[in-house]
């Protein structure tokens, strides 16, 4: 294993920059798909499938099970940054590979309501529950690894490529449930809508066999032969960083805004709009596709002018086109839908999600990096989780519900805004120097 040295210009060398943002970006394709399938059928498929009437207490409840995940994740980003920060971040990433897979598999071989009531939403939340621990570990085990990769001079460029991953497997996701939507009703809630959760495998297999050969980032085994390695990370990462964790709460609301526009504005789309489910598919999918090259380039602007500005940028820019890509919805115009999809969320939301994994990980020390992003990012992702079912219920799925999303989208943005601009600027510190206190 090569070690990590100063090069004259102040980056790093010995890491494996590209091979770590391939990795992490296939990860992230595989949980973003698993969970944009399950997003999409919580939206269009469950409430007829795992609940006895297809109403609004149908698409509420169907809405709370997606939300399940992200009481799933605090727990498993305290368990898996632990191992994460101890015995190293590719073991615990090829674990949460594995967990991921298989409970979506699971999904798609569940019984119905007509045929075990209301033991299959049960065994729903407990798929969906698996789901959500694995999801705790990837983007902070993926966002760590990369970093810890990466030169200093590009960390926020490489590691954009754990998030734009979620854009693959959200386009993946999406065009694989477009033809299922297609099918006539019998077979669309019999079997149609199982075959997208029993292809994750397929992606599961291919991000396995090329996450397996990667090594661990120069980094942490540098801290492992030094003996930096935190005996209890949780208890180092609550002592010297508890202020950065809070701040990682409060900035990853924003991941509110995915959900909102991935999971919400479909169900608004359809109950108030009447588009159909074809057509905000592909909203989501051209969206998503100019994303792939959006995000890189917001990656490559922060490594030139900051993290702040691209992230406050991003949140500003959400909470302000929320109300025109809604108002577009129910406008009829489908090429205004896709330009206001477009400016939305590969132009707006992109920034803050492309640096967000640099910008939080530069927060905390390597000792502790995957627990503090772990746990930091988790607790804050419960207010993504849980958006449609909260929106849904203030009215936001009824007509006139957009000014409830729009206000709703405002004020998580306001306040990653506000958590943003205490934070330490971060881009000009050597890897070896963050988090130090």
């Amino acid at each position: 294993m090569s070690q990590t040295l100063p090069s004259a210009t102040g980056t790093t060398t010995g890491g494996t920059p590209k091979k770590a943002a391939l990795a992490s970006f296939l990860g992230s394709a595989v949980e973003y798909y698993d969970f944009f399938i399950f997003g999409s059928a919580a939206a269009l498929i469950f409430p007829h499938v795992f609940f006895p009437d297809a109403d609004t207490n149908a698409a509420i409840m169907s809405f709370a099970t997606f939300g399940f995940a992200y009481i799933a994740r605090p727990i498993g980003a305290v368990v898996l940054g632990h191992f994460g920060d101890r015995i190293g971040r590719r073991k615990v990433l090829m674990f949460t590979l594995l967990l991921m897979g298989a409970s979506t598999f699971v999904i798609g071989c569940l019984p119905d309501f007509k045929t075990v009531g209301w033991w299959a939403p049960v065994l729903l939340v407990l798929a969906r529950l698996c789901q959500g621990f694995s999801a705790a570990g990837e983007q902070a085990g993926a966002s760590s690894m990369t970093l810890e990769h990466a030169p200093d001079n590009r960390r926020s460029f490489f590691t954009s490529w754990t998030l734009t991953g979620t854009q693959g497997g959200q386009i993946l996701a999406a065009l694989v449930f477009i033809p299922v939507l297609a099918l006539p009703d019998d077979i669309k809630y019999s079997i149609g809508w199982r075959i997208p959760f029993w292809l994750s495998a397929v992606v599961v297999l291919v991000a396995f066999f090329i996450r397996r050969t990667l090594h661990e980032p120069p980094a942490f085994e540098e801290a492992r032969k030094t003996a930096q390695i935190s005996k209890l990370p949780v208890a180092d990462l609550l002592k010297g960083h508890w202020r950065d964790v809070l701040r990682v709460i409060a900035c990853a609301f924003i991941a509110a805004v995915s959900t909102v526009f991935g999971t919400l504005a479909i169900s608004y789309a359809k109950n108030v709009a009447g588009v159909d489910g074809t057509t905000t598919l592909w909203l989501v999918v051209g969206a998503n596709f100019m994303a792939l090259g959006t995000q890189p380039l917001f990656g490559m602007l922060a490594d030139k002018i900051g993290r702040k500005p691209v992230f406050i940028y991003g949140a500003l820019s959400s909470a302000a086109l929320t109300p025109v890509f809604l108002l577009s919805l129910e406008s009829g115009n489908v090429p205004l839908m896709f330009l206001t999809a477009i400016a939305f969320f590969s132009f707006g939301y992109a920034a803050a999600n492309a640096v967000w994994p640099s910008f939080y990980a530069e927060m905390f020390s390597t000792n502790v990096r995957f627990s503090g992003l772990a746990i930091g990012t988790q607790l804050g992702f419960l207010m993504a989780g849980f958006a449609p079912a909260i929106v849904a219920a203030m009215g936001g799925i009824q007509p006139g519900g957009w000014v409830q999303i729009s206000i709703f989208t405002a004020v998580i943005c306001l306040i990653a805004t506000i958590a943003a601009l205490t934070a330490k600027e971060t881009f000009k510190v050597p890897t070896k120097q963050l988090g130090v206190k």
